[in-house]
Protein backbone atom coordinates (compact mmCIF):
# COMPACT_ATOMS: atom_id res chain seq x y z
CA UNK A 1 0.00 0.00 0.00
CA UNK A 2 1.27 3.49 -0.86
CA UNK A 3 2.51 5.44 2.16
CA UNK A 4 0.79 8.69 3.07
CA UNK A 5 3.89 10.74 2.25
CA UNK A 6 4.19 9.18 -1.21
CA UNK A 7 0.47 9.63 -1.85
CA UNK A 8 0.57 13.24 -0.63
CA UNK A 9 3.46 14.05 -2.95
CA UNK A 10 1.71 12.40 -5.89
CA UNK A 11 -1.55 14.23 -5.17
CA UNK A 12 0.27 17.56 -4.85
CA UNK A 13 1.79 17.06 -8.29
CA UNK A 14 -1.56 15.96 -9.71
CA UNK A 15 -3.29 18.99 -8.14
CA UNK A 16 -0.78 21.41 -9.66
CA UNK A 17 -1.20 20.02 -13.17
CA UNK A 18 -4.99 19.83 -12.79
CA UNK A 19 -5.24 23.41 -11.53
CA UNK A 20 -3.37 24.74 -14.56
CA UNK A 21 -5.40 22.66 -16.99
CA UNK A 22 -8.85 23.53 -15.64
CA UNK A 23 -8.03 27.22 -15.23
CA UNK A 24 -6.81 27.49 -18.81
CA UNK A 25 -9.62 25.38 -20.23
CA UNK A 26 -12.74 26.28 -18.23
CA UNK A 27 -12.43 29.56 -16.33
CA UNK A 28 -13.19 31.97 -19.18
CA UNK A 29 -16.72 30.66 -19.88
CA UNK A 30 -17.80 29.61 -16.38
CA UNK A 31 -20.22 32.53 -16.07
CA UNK A 32 -21.54 31.98 -19.59
CA UNK A 33 -22.91 28.49 -18.90
CA UNK A 34 -24.79 29.83 -15.88
CA UNK A 35 -26.14 32.93 -17.59
CA UNK A 36 -27.26 31.10 -20.72
CA UNK A 37 -28.37 27.98 -18.79
CA UNK A 38 -26.50 26.01 -21.42
CA UNK A 39 -24.89 22.60 -21.05
CA UNK A 40 -21.09 22.95 -21.42
CA UNK A 41 -20.85 20.32 -24.17
CA UNK A 42 -17.48 21.56 -25.40
CA UNK A 43 -16.02 21.06 -21.90
CA UNK A 44 -17.37 17.53 -21.71
CA UNK A 45 -15.93 16.77 -25.16
CA UNK A 46 -12.51 18.01 -24.04
CA UNK A 47 -12.66 15.98 -20.83
CA UNK A 48 -13.51 12.88 -22.85
CA UNK A 49 -10.78 13.53 -25.41
CA UNK A 50 -8.14 13.85 -22.69
CA UNK A 51 -9.38 10.80 -20.75
CA UNK A 52 -10.59 12.61 -17.63
CA UNK A 53 -14.07 11.06 -17.80
CA UNK A 54 -12.36 7.72 -17.24
CA UNK A 55 -10.05 8.88 -14.47
CA UNK A 56 -11.19 6.25 -11.95
CA UNK A 57 -12.36 3.55 -14.40
CA UNK A 58 -9.97 0.55 -14.46
CA UNK A 59 -7.38 0.42 -17.22
CA UNK A 60 -8.83 -2.80 -18.68
CA UNK A 61 -11.96 -0.81 -19.59
CA UNK A 62 -10.09 2.13 -21.09
CA UNK A 63 -9.73 4.31 -17.99
CA UNK A 64 -6.77 5.50 -15.94
CA UNK A 65 -7.48 3.45 -12.81
CA UNK A 66 -6.81 6.40 -10.48
CA UNK A 67 -7.84 6.45 -6.82
CA UNK A 68 -10.82 8.08 -5.12
CA UNK A 69 -8.32 10.56 -3.68
CA UNK A 70 -7.27 11.60 -7.21
CA UNK A 71 -10.92 12.00 -8.23
CA UNK A 72 -11.51 14.11 -5.13
CA UNK A 73 -8.65 16.47 -5.95
CA UNK A 74 -9.79 16.70 -9.56
CA UNK A 75 -13.36 17.58 -8.58
CA UNK A 76 -12.19 20.20 -6.11
CA UNK A 77 -10.07 21.96 -8.72
CA UNK A 78 -12.75 21.84 -11.44
CA UNK A 79 -15.35 23.20 -8.98
CA UNK A 80 -13.03 26.03 -8.03
CA UNK A 81 -13.16 27.18 -11.66
CA UNK A 82 -16.48 26.02 -13.17
CA UNK A 83 -19.23 24.42 -11.12
CA UNK A 84 -21.29 23.27 -14.10
CA UNK A 85 -18.33 21.39 -15.56
CA UNK A 86 -17.74 19.84 -12.14
CA UNK A 87 -21.28 18.44 -12.18
CA UNK A 88 -20.40 16.58 -15.39
CA UNK A 89 -17.24 15.26 -13.76
CA UNK A 90 -19.14 14.16 -10.64
CA UNK A 91 -21.52 12.09 -12.76
CA UNK A 92 -18.60 10.48 -14.60
CA UNK A 93 -16.33 9.87 -11.61
CA UNK A 94 -18.74 9.02 -8.80
CA UNK A 95 -22.08 8.31 -10.46
CA UNK A 96 -23.52 5.24 -12.22
CA UNK A 97 -20.27 4.27 -13.98
CA UNK A 98 -18.63 3.82 -10.56
CA UNK A 99 -21.54 1.59 -9.45
CA UNK A 100 -21.23 -0.43 -12.67
CA UNK A 101 -17.49 -0.84 -12.14
CA UNK A 102 -18.06 -2.13 -8.60
CA UNK A 103 -21.28 -4.12 -9.01
CA UNK A 104 -21.56 -4.98 -12.70
CA UNK A 105 -20.82 -8.23 -14.48
CA UNK A 106 -17.79 -8.46 -16.75
CA UNK A 107 -20.14 -8.27 -19.74
CA UNK A 108 -21.81 -5.11 -18.43
CA UNK A 109 -18.49 -3.45 -17.70
CA UNK A 110 -17.17 -4.32 -21.15
CA UNK A 111 -20.36 -3.08 -22.80
CA UNK A 112 -20.74 0.23 -20.99
CA UNK A 113 -17.53 1.48 -19.38
CA UNK A 114 -15.28 2.01 -22.43
CA UNK A 115 -18.00 4.17 -24.01
CA UNK A 116 -18.33 6.15 -20.79
CA UNK A 117 -14.60 6.86 -21.01
CA UNK A 118 -14.83 7.93 -24.66
CA UNK A 119 -17.83 10.15 -23.98
CA UNK A 120 -20.12 8.23 -26.32
CA UNK A 121 -22.27 7.24 -23.34
CA UNK A 122 -23.37 9.52 -20.53
CA UNK A 123 -25.16 8.01 -17.54
CA UNK A 124 -27.76 9.73 -15.41
CA UNK A 125 -29.27 8.30 -12.27
CA UNK A 126 -32.91 7.92 -11.26
CA UNK A 127 -33.41 7.50 -7.51
CA UNK A 128 -35.64 10.29 -6.17
CA UNK A 129 -39.33 10.34 -6.97
CA UNK A 130 -42.04 12.98 -6.50
CA UNK A 131 -43.12 11.18 -3.33
CA UNK A 132 -39.81 9.61 -2.29
CA UNK A 133 -36.88 11.94 -1.77
CA UNK A 134 -35.14 11.48 1.56
CA UNK A 135 -37.35 8.43 2.13
CA UNK A 136 -35.78 6.43 -0.68
CA UNK A 137 -37.37 3.22 0.61
CA UNK A 138 -40.79 4.69 -0.20
CA UNK A 139 -40.10 4.58 -3.94
CA UNK A 140 -42.89 3.09 -6.05
CA UNK A 141 -41.26 2.66 -9.47
CA UNK A 142 -41.55 -1.03 -10.29
CA UNK A 143 -39.71 -3.55 -12.42
CA UNK A 144 -42.02 -6.46 -13.26
CA UNK A 145 -40.59 -9.59 -14.82
CA UNK A 146 -41.89 -10.43 -18.30
CA UNK A 147 -40.34 -12.99 -20.60
CA UNK A 148 -36.65 -12.25 -21.15
CA UNK A 149 -36.79 -8.85 -19.43
CA UNK A 150 -38.56 -6.44 -17.15
CA UNK A 151 -41.32 -3.86 -17.53
CA UNK A 152 -40.37 -0.65 -15.74
CA UNK A 153 -43.20 1.66 -14.68
CA UNK A 154 -43.02 4.83 -12.63
CA UNK A 155 -41.52 8.30 -12.45
CA UNK A 156 -38.20 9.70 -11.27
CA UNK A 157 -37.48 13.31 -10.32
CA UNK A 158 -34.47 15.65 -10.47
CA UNK A 159 -32.27 13.55 -12.76
CA UNK A 160 -29.10 15.63 -13.16
CA UNK A 161 -27.89 15.76 -16.75
CA UNK A 162 -31.04 13.96 -17.88
CA UNK A 163 -31.43 16.00 -21.06
CA UNK A 164 -28.04 14.82 -22.34
CA UNK A 165 -27.73 11.35 -20.79
CA UNK A 166 -27.90 8.31 -23.04
CA UNK A 167 -28.39 5.79 -20.22
CA UNK A 168 -30.02 5.92 -16.79
CA UNK A 169 -29.37 3.80 -13.72
CA UNK A 170 -32.85 3.47 -12.24
CA UNK A 171 -33.67 2.30 -8.73
CA UNK A 172 -36.86 0.22 -8.83
CA UNK A 173 -38.87 -2.18 -6.75
CA UNK A 174 -38.53 -5.77 -8.00
CA UNK A 175 -41.59 -7.58 -6.66
CA UNK A 176 -44.10 -6.64 -3.98
CA UNK A 177 -41.93 -6.42 -0.85
CA UNK A 178 -42.17 -3.23 1.21
CA UNK A 179 -39.53 -0.86 2.51
CA UNK A 180 -35.93 -1.54 1.50
CA UNK A 181 -36.64 -5.13 0.54
CA UNK A 182 -36.85 -5.79 -3.18
CA UNK A 183 -35.16 -2.56 -4.28
CA UNK A 184 -32.63 -3.06 -7.05
CA UNK A 185 -31.22 -1.17 -10.03
CA UNK A 186 -31.67 -1.51 -13.78
CA UNK A 187 -30.16 0.41 -16.70
CA UNK A 188 -32.69 2.03 -19.03
CA UNK A 189 -31.45 3.36 -22.37
CA UNK A 190 -32.73 6.44 -24.12
CA UNK A 191 -35.02 5.43 -26.99
CA UNK A 192 -36.45 2.33 -25.34
CA UNK A 193 -40.22 2.21 -26.00
CA UNK A 194 -42.21 3.39 -23.01
CA UNK A 195 -39.48 5.72 -21.70
CA UNK A 196 -39.29 9.48 -22.08
CA UNK A 197 -37.79 12.45 -20.26
CA UNK A 198 -39.67 15.54 -19.15
CA UNK A 199 -38.84 19.20 -19.56
CA UNK A 200 -36.12 20.78 -17.45
CA UNK A 201 -37.39 22.92 -14.59
CA UNK A 202 -35.56 26.23 -14.06
CA UNK A 203 -33.41 26.04 -10.94
CA UNK A 204 -31.42 28.26 -8.62
CA UNK A 205 -27.88 27.01 -9.23
CA UNK A 206 -25.95 24.62 -11.44
CA UNK A 207 -28.01 26.08 -14.25
CA UNK A 208 -25.81 24.76 -17.05
CA UNK A 209 -26.62 21.13 -16.18
CA UNK A 210 -30.37 20.70 -16.07
CA UNK A 211 -32.50 18.28 -14.07
CA UNK A 212 -35.46 16.44 -15.57
CA UNK A 213 -38.10 13.93 -14.59
CA UNK A 214 -38.03 10.44 -16.10
CA UNK A 215 -41.25 8.68 -17.10
CA UNK A 216 -41.59 4.92 -17.56
CA UNK A 217 -44.75 3.31 -18.93
CA UNK A 218 -44.24 -0.45 -19.21
CA UNK A 219 -40.77 0.18 -20.61
CA UNK A 220 -39.30 -3.18 -21.60
CA UNK A 221 -35.70 -3.59 -20.47
CA UNK A 222 -33.69 -6.78 -21.18
CA UNK A 223 -32.41 -9.02 -18.39
CA UNK A 224 -28.78 -8.19 -19.05
CA UNK A 225 -29.46 -4.55 -18.12
CA UNK A 226 -30.21 -5.46 -14.49
CA UNK A 227 -27.27 -4.25 -12.42
CA UNK A 228 -28.57 -5.34 -9.00
CA UNK A 229 -31.69 -7.54 -8.79
CA UNK A 230 -33.96 -6.72 -5.88
CA UNK A 231 -33.79 -9.17 -2.98
CA UNK A 232 -37.35 -9.82 -1.82
CA UNK A 233 -36.26 -11.54 1.39
CA UNK A 234 -33.83 -8.97 2.79
CA UNK A 235 -32.51 -5.44 2.48
CA UNK A 236 -29.16 -6.67 1.17
CA UNK A 237 -29.57 -5.47 -2.42
CA UNK A 238 -30.59 -1.99 -1.27
CA UNK A 239 -27.66 -1.74 1.15
CA UNK A 240 -25.24 -2.84 -1.56
CA UNK A 241 -26.58 -0.14 -3.88
CA UNK A 242 -26.38 2.61 -1.30
CA UNK A 243 -22.83 1.64 -0.30
CA UNK A 244 -21.74 1.81 -3.95
CA UNK A 245 -22.60 5.51 -3.95
CA UNK A 246 -20.33 6.32 -1.02
CA UNK A 247 -17.88 7.99 -3.43
CA UNK A 248 -20.72 10.30 -4.55
CA UNK A 249 -20.88 11.83 -1.07
CA UNK A 250 -17.13 12.37 -1.00
CA UNK A 251 -17.33 13.91 -4.48
CA UNK A 252 -20.15 16.19 -3.38
CA UNK A 253 -18.01 17.37 -0.46
CA UNK A 254 -15.03 17.94 -2.78
CA UNK A 255 -17.14 20.18 -5.01
CA UNK A 256 -18.19 22.16 -1.92
CA UNK A 257 -14.54 22.59 -1.07
CA UNK A 258 -13.70 23.85 -4.55
CA UNK A 259 -16.48 26.45 -4.59
CA UNK A 260 -15.59 27.59 -1.06
CA UNK A 261 -11.92 27.88 -1.95
CA UNK A 262 -12.75 30.04 -4.97
CA UNK A 263 -14.97 32.34 -2.87
CA UNK A 264 -12.30 32.58 -0.18
CA UNK A 265 -9.56 33.49 -2.66
CA UNK A 266 -11.80 36.22 -4.10
CA UNK A 267 -12.53 37.58 -0.63
CA UNK A 268 -8.85 37.73 0.34
CA UNK A 269 -7.92 39.51 -2.88
CA UNK A 270 -10.82 41.98 -2.72
CA UNK A 271 -10.30 42.83 0.96
CA UNK A 272 -6.63 43.52 0.25
CA UNK A 273 -7.49 46.01 -2.51
CA UNK A 274 -10.75 47.62 -1.41
CA UNK A 275 -10.23 50.78 0.66
CA UNK A 276 -12.65 52.45 3.07
CA UNK A 277 -11.89 55.18 5.61
CA UNK A 278 -8.50 55.60 4.01
CA UNK A 279 -7.16 52.06 4.35
CA UNK A 280 -7.65 48.55 2.93
CA UNK A 281 -10.60 46.81 4.57
CA UNK A 282 -8.39 43.84 5.47
CA UNK A 283 -6.95 46.08 8.21
CA UNK A 284 -10.28 46.04 10.05
CA UNK A 285 -10.58 43.34 12.67
CA UNK A 286 -14.11 42.46 11.58
CA UNK A 287 -12.83 41.45 8.14
CA UNK A 288 -9.83 39.66 9.59
CA UNK A 289 -12.07 37.49 11.74
CA UNK A 290 -14.27 36.63 8.79
CA UNK A 291 -11.25 35.58 6.73
CA UNK A 292 -9.82 33.58 9.63
CA UNK A 293 -13.10 31.74 10.20
CA UNK A 294 -13.44 30.98 6.49
CA UNK A 295 -9.89 29.64 6.31
CA UNK A 296 -10.45 27.49 9.41
CA UNK A 297 -13.63 25.94 8.02
CA UNK A 298 -12.06 25.25 4.62
CA UNK A 299 -9.09 23.59 6.28
CA UNK A 300 -11.31 21.41 8.47
CA UNK A 301 -13.38 20.35 5.45
CA UNK A 302 -10.24 19.51 3.47
CA UNK A 303 -8.99 17.20 6.24
CA UNK A 304 -12.36 15.46 6.57
CA UNK A 305 -12.69 14.97 2.82
CA UNK A 306 -9.22 13.54 2.34
CA UNK A 307 -9.69 11.21 5.29
CA UNK A 308 -12.91 9.94 3.73
CA UNK A 309 -11.24 9.54 0.33
CA UNK A 310 -8.35 7.49 1.73
CA UNK A 311 -10.01 5.52 4.54
CA UNK A 312 -11.64 2.73 2.56
CA UNK A 313 -13.53 -0.44 3.34
CA UNK A 314 -13.99 -2.97 0.52
CA UNK A 315 -13.05 -0.25 -1.95
CA UNK A 316 -15.63 2.24 -0.65
CA UNK A 317 -15.16 5.26 1.61
CA UNK A 318 -16.26 4.25 5.08
CA UNK A 319 -19.82 5.38 5.68
CA UNK A 320 -19.17 7.47 8.80
CA UNK A 321 -16.20 9.37 7.33
CA UNK A 322 -18.05 10.02 4.05
CA UNK A 323 -21.10 11.28 5.94
CA UNK A 324 -19.02 13.55 8.17
CA UNK A 325 -17.31 15.03 5.12
CA UNK A 326 -20.48 15.72 3.15
CA UNK A 327 -22.45 17.07 6.10
CA UNK A 328 -19.72 19.47 7.21
CA UNK A 329 -18.78 20.59 3.69
CA UNK A 330 -22.44 21.19 2.71
CA UNK A 331 -22.88 23.68 5.54
CA UNK A 332 -19.35 25.08 5.32
CA UNK A 333 -19.69 26.14 1.69
CA UNK A 334 -22.88 28.07 2.42
CA UNK A 335 -21.22 29.96 5.27
CA UNK A 336 -18.05 30.71 3.32
CA UNK A 337 -19.71 31.87 0.10
CA UNK A 338 -22.16 34.04 2.03
CA UNK A 339 -19.35 35.68 4.01
CA UNK A 340 -17.31 36.20 0.85
CA UNK A 341 -20.28 37.99 -0.72
CA UNK A 342 -20.65 40.10 2.44
CA UNK A 343 -17.00 41.17 2.26
CA UNK A 344 -17.61 42.35 -1.31
CA UNK A 345 -20.56 44.45 -0.13
CA UNK A 346 -23.12 45.38 -2.76
CA UNK A 347 -20.64 44.54 -5.51
CA UNK A 348 -20.90 40.91 -4.44
CA UNK A 349 -24.65 41.07 -4.84
CA UNK A 350 -24.36 42.07 -8.49
CA UNK A 351 -24.00 39.62 -11.34
CA UNK A 352 -20.85 41.39 -12.48
CA UNK A 353 -19.03 39.50 -9.71
CA UNK A 354 -19.06 35.68 -9.34
CA UNK A 355 -20.05 35.66 -5.66
CA UNK A 356 -23.81 35.63 -6.20
CA UNK A 357 -23.38 32.67 -8.56
CA UNK A 358 -21.28 30.84 -5.97
CA UNK A 359 -23.93 31.42 -3.30
CA UNK A 360 -26.60 30.02 -5.62
CA UNK A 361 -24.51 27.04 -6.73
CA UNK A 362 -23.54 26.11 -3.17
CA UNK A 363 -27.13 25.80 -1.96
CA UNK A 364 -27.94 22.60 -3.82
CA UNK A 365 -25.15 20.54 -2.25
CA UNK A 366 -27.15 20.11 0.95
CA UNK A 367 -30.13 18.66 -0.95
CA UNK A 368 -28.72 16.03 -3.33
CA UNK A 369 -27.12 12.79 -2.17
CA UNK A 370 -28.72 13.05 1.26
CA UNK A 371 -29.98 16.22 2.94
CA UNK A 372 -28.07 17.54 5.93
CA UNK A 373 -30.98 16.50 8.15
CA UNK A 374 -30.86 12.92 6.85
CA UNK A 375 -27.07 12.89 7.19
CA UNK A 376 -27.38 13.74 10.87
CA UNK A 377 -29.74 10.80 11.25
CA UNK A 378 -27.16 8.64 9.45
CA UNK A 379 -24.39 9.74 11.80
CA UNK A 380 -26.55 8.87 14.80
CA UNK A 381 -27.43 5.47 13.32
CA UNK A 382 -23.76 4.68 12.72
CA UNK A 383 -22.80 5.77 16.23
CA UNK A 384 -25.53 3.69 17.85
CA UNK A 385 -25.08 0.80 15.44
CA UNK A 386 -28.78 0.57 14.69
CA UNK A 387 -31.40 1.95 12.32
CA UNK A 388 -34.03 4.35 13.62
CA UNK A 389 -37.58 4.36 12.25
CA UNK A 390 -38.11 7.95 11.11
CA UNK A 391 -41.86 7.38 10.88
CA UNK A 392 -42.02 7.33 14.66
CA UNK A 393 -39.76 10.36 15.27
Amino acid sequence: MMSNSVLDAELDEFRASTKKFVTDAFAAKAAYWDEQEEFPAENRDLLAKLGYLGLVIPEEYGGSGASIAHATVFLEEVSRVCFNTALICQLALNGPSRAIEILGTTEQKTRWLPKCVSGEYMFGIGISEPGAGSAVTDLITTATEQGDGWLVTGQKAFCTGGEQATHFLVFARFGKAAGAKGIGAIVVERGMPGFETGHAAPKMGGRGVSEVDLFFDNCHVPNDNVLVPGDLNSTKSFRVLMNSFGPERVGNAAMCLGVAQAAFERAVAYSSERTQFGRPICEFQGIQWKIADMALQIHAAKLMIMQAATTLENGFPRALEATYAKLYANEMVQRVTNEALQIHGHYGYTREFPLERMVRDSRGFALGGGTTEILRNTVASLIYGRSFDQRRS
